[in-house]
């Protein structure tokens, strides 16, 4: 109904009553006032019930999300370089032309097993000349025995002067002597007769033949290296961290290179293969280089890894992650939620009753799409997500629970760490 057609209407009705009210009752001041007042509160009235109600302004809508915790590996990533466990190198320790290899190369050997063989000719004369020094040493020496024997129930008797008791004796000893020296000689004689059999120091793979069969071999005027034999059944992981990494990790008292039993967990490193999936065996730390090299800054990392399938190959570089710290029940967000600006990091966070409050916070490393919030946000409060941009400190929204699933995936890896970038 048209409220202004609806009044005058009620006007007419009134004064048409007012008329005959004037006709039927006296006329005095005292009723015209109480007839007055009662009309105006009647149209008032009648107004407040009909006049078009104002809607209320609609409040944001903003998606929010409960704040949750959780434990975060926190990671450090580097560029690495594997090396073999053992790294031997066969070496010819006499001299002599190469005569046979008695393995397949690229084969597993054993420790001890012969590789090659050199002339042994030579050295076998030397080892029967030798032999036979020592044999005439031996006779010459017990044939001074005997003489020192006789002369000294001579002397006793007095029919052998003090010479020649002087004499027997020297000769004794000096035949005595060269006895030893004998040994000594056939001894080495023969260690040089079994160097021309050159046998591996440790088990594992051996590389090709350096030296061809028929070439002189030797360490003066030959060729002294033969082959190199690997040990990777474990293999070594070694790379640098920065000054920077090591302080961050004393922070955090994580002692890379050593045991520490007020963890529950192992600084242990995984590796990314050629291919870029990850190796599934994990290694551990065993050793941090007690100074820091003056010229780069860094100070070496080593870490042992199996390698039971030989699929990692001593001199390859990988991409190297070693676990730096296990944040429990550390707050995360999503990174989009939060507003840098010149002072600092803030986020909303949405009260129970709907309204928002512009907190500042302190940040810590991020892990993938979400970041570690260090100070300034608990557990189970709820912020705001989506549509922060239309908002300011103390408004009131209209919270709507964020629909979007966590990123799970990458909740529990981080890389705060890389070489040359520090986050």
């Amino acid at each position: 109904m048209n409220l202004n057609r609806y009044t005058k209407s009620l006007r007419s009705t009134v004064a048409t009553g007012y008329r005959t009210i004037r006709r039927k009752t006296p006329r005095s001041k005292k009723a015209w006032l109480v007839i007055s007042l009662v009309i105006l509160i009647f149209v008032a009235a009648i107004y407040f019930l009909m006049r078009p109600k104002t809607q209320p302004a609609a409040l944001p809508t903003v998606e929010v999300q409960t704040v949750e915790t959780d434990s975060v590996n926190i990671y450090g990533e580097y560029v690495g370089r594997i090396r073999a466990q053992q790294f031997v190198e066969i070496h010819a320790r006499v001299e002599g032309y190469l005569e046979n290899m008695l393995f397949k190369e690229g084969s597993y050997i054993e420790k001890g097993q012969t590789l090659f063989v050199i002339d042994p000719r030579l050295y076998k004369a030397h080892a029967n000349k030798a032999r036979a020094q020592l044999n005439k040493a031996r006779a010459q020496a017990q044939k001074a025995q005997r003489d020192l024997n006789r002369i000294k129930p001579l002397y006793a008797q007095n029919a052998a002067s003090q010479l020649d008791l002087d004499n027997a004796t020297a000769a004794y000893e000096s035949a005595t002597a060269e006895v030893i020296v004998s040994e000594a000689d056939l001894t080495q004689a023969e260690l040089t007769l079994g160097y021309t059999r050159v046998s591996s120091p440790i088990s594992g793979y051996i590389s090709e033949r350096v030296a061809d069969i028929g070439t002189l071999v030797g360490p003066s005027g030959g060729k002294s290296l033969l082959a190199t034999v690997v040990k990777s059944d474990t293999v070594r992981v070694d790379f640098s961290m920065t000054a920077l990494d090591y302080l961050r990790s004393k922070d955090r008292n994580v002692n890379l290179g050593s045991t520490d039993l007020k963890h529950k967990w192992n600084s242990y490193v995984t590796i990314t293969l050629a291919d870029g999936s990850e190796y599934p065996h994990k290694g551990l730390v065993d050793f941090a280089d007690p100074q820091v090299d003056p010229k780069t800054g860094t100070f070496s990392v080593r870490a042992e890894m199996p390698n039971p399938d030989h699929s990692l190959l001593p001199g390859e570089f990988t991409k190297v992650r070693v676990l730096l710290d296990v944040r429990e029940e550390a707050v995360e967000v999503p990174t989009k939620a939060l507003v840098i600006e010149k002072g600092g990091a803030y986020i909303y966070v949405v009260r129970p009753d709907s309204i928002v409050e512009k907190r500042f916070i302190e940040t810590g490393p991020e892990i993938g799409n979400s970041t570690i919030v260090e100070r300034g946000l608990a557990k189970d409060e709820k912020i705001v997500v989506e549509g922060y941009h239309k908002l300011s400190h103390g408004s009131k929204v209209n919270p709507v629970l964020s629909t979007e699933p966590d990123d799970k995936t990458t909740k529990k890896s981080s890389s705060p760490n890389t070489q040359g970038k520090e986050i």
